[in-house]
């Protein structure tokens, strides 16, 4: 997940660069979507991953 938000940054950076300020948008709110939904679920396993050994 956190490949496909690089990916949407880097074609918000392309499209930016290029001048397409609606695609350059729309792409860096999926990237910054995804990154945090990353984040959620890499601290949500990191809490409950942390099991007891018996």
């Amino acid at each position: 997940m956190l490949y496909y938000a690089i990916v949407f940054f880097v074609i918000a950076l392309i499209a930016g660069l290029f001048g397409f300020t609606g695609l350059a948008g729309g792409a860096a709110s999926i990237a910054q979507i995804l990154f945090f939904v990353f984040i959620v679920l890499f601290v949500l396993s990191l809490i409950f991953g942390r099991k007891p050994r018996a």
